[in-house]
């Protein structure tokens, strides 16, 4: 195409030195090289653009096709942390109900022991996102409804629901280390676990820890929101 365009200008050049010519005629032939030149250029803008563009839409299908995956995998995990988060909101709720002094029956605690100091927080596979974010591309996205979903899974959503888990997860710290500072072996091998779950310190955070609402309802938020992307990227390239 260039060799084109500047052949068109040479011939061009040649016909305005050409003194044999009338000031009309070398008019009229100049206007139509300079009329092949403008379509020359502008065809080439035009096939480079789309080129661009189909380029660019090929890295938006990998992008999405994988954030699917991602997605997934992400639902999958936070399906199980929802169960998690329900089973501990049912132990503390069974906890805090225990009258002081009273030692808690050791059969309960082994029914719920390991709820009272796991914790739970989704690990979002958000490293493909980031990268496609940082790099500018999430406005080649042309679908803006689905660009603005991502946008809000990943910058709304998500960011909300680890702020809740989080803060679950620090009050279940204090609740471990005042266990830490105030358990004792007894003689005959057990502790005074039973005993210090029925403290007023213990009772107060457990009673923080027995409502996980609001955690389970924004992993519902993020859990349909990533479903809604995912129907809208299989629609996308069905």
């Amino acid at each position: 195409m260039e060799h084109e365009i500047t052949g068109h200008s040479m011939k061009a050049y040649k016909i305005w030195k050409n003194a044999s010519l009338p000031f009309w005629k070398k008019t009229k032939e100049i206007g139509i090289e300079i009329l092949i030149i403008v379509f020359a250029v502008s065809l080439a803008a035009f096939l480079e653009k789309k080129r661009e563009h189909s380029n660019e839409q090929k890295q938006v299908k990998e992008f999405l096709t994988g954030l699917k995956t991602d997605l997934q995998n992400d639902i999958k995990e936070m399906q199980l942390d929802k169960k998690s988060f329900d089973s501990s909101q049912t132990t503390f709720r069974f906890f805090i109900h225990q009258k002081q002094g009273i030692p808690v029956n050791n059969d309960s605690i082994r029914r719920y022991y390991q709820y009272l100091f796991n914790t739970t927080g989704l690990l979002p596979n958000d490293g493909r996102y980031q990268g496609f974010k940082s790099s500018g591309k999430i406005s080649t996205i042309e679908n803006t409804v689905l660009q603005n979903d991502i946008l809000d899974l990943y910058q709304e959503n998500i960011p909300s629901l680890l702020a809740s888990t989080n803060s679950y997860t620090k009050r279940k710290e204090l609740l471990m280390m005042f266990f830490y500072e105030n358990i004792k072996r007894n003689p005959d091998g057990t502790s005074n676990l039973p005993v210090i779950l029925t403290y007023d310190k213990a009772q107060n955070v457990c009673s923080t820890l027995a409502s996980s609402e609001e955690i389970l309802y924004r992993y519902d938020l993020v859990i349909n929101l990533s479903k809604k992307i995912i129907a809208a990227i299989d629609k996308e390239y069905e």
